[in-house]
């Protein structure tokens, strides 16, 4: 498998640069959510979102259980080059990662580049020491041994990912995809991320705060499928749908909702319809819409007010943020 550049300047154009390093035993369904979150051409969008790069701090490695080897990336000067950078992960938690890595990513920190931690590779940043005091998720069955090895770290193990501000941990191998699109969400806005989901056949937003799928006996008779209710929902997302509109429109009990909701999506119906509206509202603000109690009512979160609220409580900045950086005319680089 090979790495077409291994060139280490920044792009000419400016277009951020990601860069993954792998090292051996590393997880290649990690390596493959990255590479196709950040790796791909974007003819959908009509630009290159990212300048994507792997490296390595060995010629060769070999990934894991010996499935095949990387060969022909970049070395590992490129960490250097990196204004995000994915740190490896891999299954052996127990072992220690090398000093040249733990030193990239220690530099790469010291110079204000975002980290992104993928299931184990949380280890990896903590090893390194830059999750100090800080706040990030790992794999539901290795929490107790991050917890001993690692206690002044903020541990939150129920969630799928924590978006800490230039530090972002994804708790599972799945999660890695939910927290690449978040990244490309923040970067990019709602409508691109959007597009990258629909390219991936995947969900477009699951909140970070849901919480992980862990171990459960399954049920004698599986849940019908949400799919036909949220598609309805999502096509009134501007009327007063409650929690029970929802359960009525699906002939349950709202008990049974929440229950249905937790075991296929992972999270609440009013969590999912919350999320839902806020990623709407994004979505006209992108288009141009320029009154934000106009965006509120569209959307269903009602108010200017409560649109503020929720906006700052999910992407950590306003409305009018947000349209500067994502609207019609902001700059398309990041």
């Amino acid at each position: 498998m090979s790495q077409g550049s291994s060139q280490s300047a920044r792009p000419a154009d400016g277009v951020h640069r990601v860069v993954v390093i792998v090292d051996e035993n590393s997880n290649p369904f990690e390596l493959g959510c990255a590479t196709e979150v950040f790796g791909l051409r974007r003819p959908e969008v009509g630009r290159d979102l990212y300048d994507f790069r792997l490296c390595s701090p060995e010629p060769g490695v070999l990934m894991r259980d010996g499935f095949f080897t990387l060969t022909g990336v970049a070395g590992l000067e490129a960490a250097d080059t990196a204004d995000t950078l994915i740190v490896p992960n891999r299954p052996d938690i127990e072992v220690p990662r090398r000093p040249a890595v733990l030193e990239a990513v220690q530099r790469a920190h010291a110079r204000g580049a975002r980290l992104v931690g993928f299931c184990s590779g949380a280890f990896t940043l903590a090893e390194a020491g830059v999750l100090d005091g800080r706040r990030a998720t790992a794999h539901w069955q290795w929490a107790d041994s991050f917890r001993a090895r690692f206690p002044s770290v903020r541990l939150e193990p129920d969630v799928l990912f924590v978006d800490d501000g230039d530090i972002l941990t994804a708790a599972g191998s799945a999660a890695a995809l939910d927290l690449g699109l978040h990244v490309v969400r923040r970067d990019h806005g709602a409508e691109v991320a959007n597009a990258v989901s629909r390219r991936l056949v995947f969900a477009a937003h699951r909140d970070g705060g849901q919480r992980q799928f862990v171990e459960r006996p399954v049920p004698d008779r599986p849940d019908e499928s949400l799919a036909p209710l949220l598609a309805w929902a999502q096509e009134r997302l501007d009327a007063p749908l409650t929690v029970a509109d929802l359960a009525a429109r699906a002939a349950v009990s709202p008990a049974t909702l929440h229950r249905r909701f937790r075991a296929q999506l992972g999270t609440t119906p009013l969590a999912w319809l919350t999320g839902e509206r806020l990623a709407l509202a994004c979505r006209l603000i992108e288009r141009g819409e320029p009154r934000m109690e106009t965006v509120a009512r569209r959307s269903g979160l009602g108010t200017a007010a409560n649109l503020r609220a929720l906006m700052h409580r999910e992407t950590g900045i306003s409305p009018s943020v947000y349209r500067q950086r994502f609207g019609p005319g902001a700059s398309q680089t990041v």
